[in-house]
Order: C-alpha cells, then structure tokens, then sequence
C-alpha cells in the first residue's frame, strides 16, 4: 500500500467524520485507523516517511503481521463505547488471562459506560489466546478485546 494511498483514506475519513477504518486487502495488508490520539500519532508517522524511507517501509512490513494473528483464533468484541476493565477493582484478580480456558457464560471484562459497569460475557467456550485491549483504555463498538481459540 503506498503512502498516498494512506493520507488519501485519512482525508476521507476526515471528510465523512469517521472515527474508524479497517480493510484487508487481497494481497495480506490489513490497515486499521482509529481517529484520535492514535489517528495523531499515524500523521505524524506519515509526516516522518515523506522524509524517511525507512520510516515508510516500517508501515508496509508490519501490516502482513496482522491478518495471522487474527486468523489464529476468533475475536471477542466490544458490544459498546465505554471504558475497558480486566478486573472488578484495582485490587481484584483479573476474569482471564491469556492461556485460560472460558465457558459460555463467563464473565470476560467490564466496559464501564456512563458510570454503569456492564459485565462483558463469553459467548463462545475456548481458551484465551490474546488480551487485546488494554485495562482502563477507552474502546469503541467493534474493538477487538480477546482473541479465543
């Protein structure tokens, strides 16, 4: 994917006020934009690479990376907006851990959404194979949280 490619995406997105863009490309490149600090932070790079070529290459030799690891096991997502928790209190034990085995039912997280902390529950038994959010970060709907095999 070329960096033109990239900044056109980025002003559409601007231009159509969203606020996320994922796409995987039949050739294996898998590009996700989330706006805001992180959207900041890809401008930047992108800035960089016009100067840097390394800095461009960087971009295109991790993209191929990430289709694998999706493909390793399916996603658990966020049914909302809110903030993420991995555990009940800062205190507490976290629900899971990587290499544990879940069932249909059980609590996974919290997305705390408004000050009402909604308990986030598998709907598939497996073993946890990714934690992918981080605790006390902001996610939004469709944010990939677990991944589960």
């Amino acid at each position: 994917m070329e960096l033109d490619q990239i900044r056109k995406i980025v002003e559409l997105m601007q231009e159509h006020e969203l606020s996320y863009f994922d796409m995987t490309t039949a050739d294996g490149v898998h590009l996700r934009l989330k706006k805001g600090a992180d959207l900041e932070t890809l401008r930047n790079a992108i800035s960089a690479a016009q100067f840097s070529p390394q800095a461009a290459a960087m971009p295109a030799a991790a993209a191929p990376v990430a289709p694998t690891a999706v493909a390793a096991g399916s996603e658990i997502t966020s049914p909302m907006v809110g903030t993420f928790y991995r555990k009940a209190s800062p205190d507490a034990a976290e629900f899971v851990k990587v290499g544990d085995a879940v069932s249909v039912g059980q609590t996974l997280c919290i997305i705390e959404a408004m000050k009402v902390m909604n308990e986030i529950k598998a709907e598939k038994s497996g073993v946890i194979i990714a934690a992918v959010a981080q605790d006390g970060h902001p996610v939004q709907y469709g944010d990939v949280l677990f991944r589960i095999s």
